[in-house]
């Protein structure tokens, strides 16, 4: 079982570009998190919305079950809206921004979305894997309590 985190391209003007890495007290954490819930992650940046559009069918091809979806530039794109449907993953959206300035949704009935993780920066994407673990039904893995 997998978790794929797929993060769009994210603008810099009239530039596109692929997303900065995430923090590495983050990645950590997540890969950890994954871990103890049996699970496991993969990460894909992407530079442009076709390698995301292929990103996406590849995860959906593979093992994974669920897909972290950080759109970024591509929030508003037809093409991604138009290839949501057609998935067999369920997904959950992604957004790092911050809850001042809050990013852009895709439009809600756009696939299997199962939640949204937004307005907490960078920490949006540990929000986001433990809505997938509930999804998977193995959240509470991990987080035993003992006397």
């Amino acid at each position: 079982m997998s978790i794929f985190i797929i993060r769009g391209p994210e603008a810099a003007g009239q530039l596109i570009r692929t997303a900065q890495p995430l923090p590495g007290p983050l990645l950590k954490a997540l890969v950890h998190r994954a871990i103890d819930a049996g699970t496991t992650v993969a990460i894909r940046a992407c530079g442009s919305e076709q390698e995301l559009l292929d990103a996406l069918r590849v995860a959906d091809h593979s093992r994974g079950e669920v897909t972290l979806l950080d759109p970024g530039a591509c929030v508003n794109s037809v093409r991604l809206q138009r290839l949501l449907p057609h998935l067999h993953n369920a997904y959950v959206e992604v957004h790092d921004d911050d809850c001042r300035a809050p990013e852009d949704c895709l439009p809600a009935g756009v696939g299997e979305r199962i939640g949204v993780a937004h307005g907490y920066c960078a920490q949006s994407y540990m929000h986001a894997l433990e809505i997938a673990l509930d999804h998977l039904g193995c959240s509470e893995v991990g987080y035993r309590v003992g006397t």
